[in-house]
């Protein structure tokens, strides 16, 4: 299984425990794919998950540049434009969780509303 795979199911797992119903896992586009779309009661979560193992290519949320919230605006735009049912949702947020492996310690870190 891959690291990136693994960081998504755990994030995944996270977000069940926190009472958000998963939608969809890995949601493509030809812009990309956003990893995680829930319903955090009446509000739709656009959320990004980056794994790492160490920090040699620096803290996993710092892979979510401008440019990739960008990016992730215009999918969930797409999203968002065939969605059958809008009015389940009165709100959309966009949310990041890093997972950070260092040494035998693991670090979930959730943050809503992230941009």
């Amino acid at each position: 299984m891959s690291l990136g795979k693994t960081g998504e199911d755990m994030a995944t797992l996270h977000l069940k425990r926190k009472g958000y119903r998963i939608i969809k896992r890995n949601f493509r586009t030809k812009l990309g794919e956003i990893d995680i779309v829930a319903k955090d009661g009446m509000t739709l979560v656009f959320c990004e998950v980056k794994t790492r193992v160490g920090r040699s290519y620096g803290h996993p949320i710092e892979a979510v540049t401008e440019s990739k919230q960008r990016r992730i605006r215009k999918i969930a735009e797409i999203y968002l434009a065939v969605l059958k049912n809008p009015r389940e949702f009165d709100s959309v947020r966009f949310d990041v969780i890093s997972i950070l492996s260092e040494g035998t310690g693991l670090k979930l870190e959730h943050i809503e509303n992230a941009f």
